[in-house]
């Protein structure tokens, strides 16, 4: 059956599985992205700006939306219903804060949820690193610094440091894909800029392109 849903996008390695996820059962989806305030507790910020880039190379219809914090939950469930769809997709893998707020959409909606990396493992984390050029773009916990910003996520992996979700949960990092199967082109990055405050910090793309593979 083919159905019409909306992925939610914010360019990271988790909204951009579930969207390959998406596309390879077959379902037409559209990405919305929201471009919240800083340090929102639902949705991604850093370089939201670029997941244009991804829309173009997967060939995919995307929907931007921006918001502030005490809006933010009614304007993605507006934006939702104004799309007419029949499934939500989301990138969870363990917020529960996260998930039962968009169940709670989807019920309002009456369309089907659905979260294919829920509770996924490192072996998970290792398929994704193994498919995909992820880019680490924030970081915000202990024994995660400035030299791993505008990196490749496989060095903060093989890092191996204490006490860190293997999916960078709970607001530990944020992530950016430039290359996956599902992408006809790669993205190149063509410049950063690292902000740093000594607990924090933020790779922001300054430049960036579709090229071929």
């Amino acid at each position: 059956m083919t159905l019409h849903v909306a992925c939610l996008f914010s360019g990271g390695k988790d909204s951009c599985y579930a969207a390959g996820w998406a596309l390879s059962q077959g379902w037409t989806v559209t990405l919305v992205t929201m471009n919240p305030e800083p340090y929102s507790m639902m949705f991604h910020h850093p370089n939201v700006q670029w997941t244009k880039l991804q829309a173009e190379t997967m060939g995919v219809k995307q929907m931007t939306v921006s918001t502030k914090h005490e809006t933010e939950l009614n304007d993605l469930e507006n934006a939702l219903r104004k799309l007419k769809i029949e499934g939500i997709v989301t990138g969870a893998v363990a917020s529960v804060y996260q998930k039962d707020r968009i169940e709670a959409i989807g019920k309002r909606l009456g369309v089907s949820v659905h979260s294919p990396l829920w509770h996924s493992d490192e072996k998970k984390l290792n398929e994704l690193l193994d498919t995909m050029e992820i880019y680490v773009i924030a970081v915000a916990a202990e024994g995660l610094g400035k030299e791993f910003l505008g990196k490749p996520l496989r060095k903060l992996v093989d890092a191996k440091v204490k006490n860190i979700h293997p999916f960078l949960e709970g607001g530990e990092g944020e992530t950016f894909v430039t290359n996956a199967p599902f992408f006809k082109k790669r993205i190149e990055i063509n410049g950063w800029k690292i902000s740093w405050d000594g607990v924090r910090g933020v790779a922001e793309i300054e430049d960036a392109g579709i090229v071929k593979k």
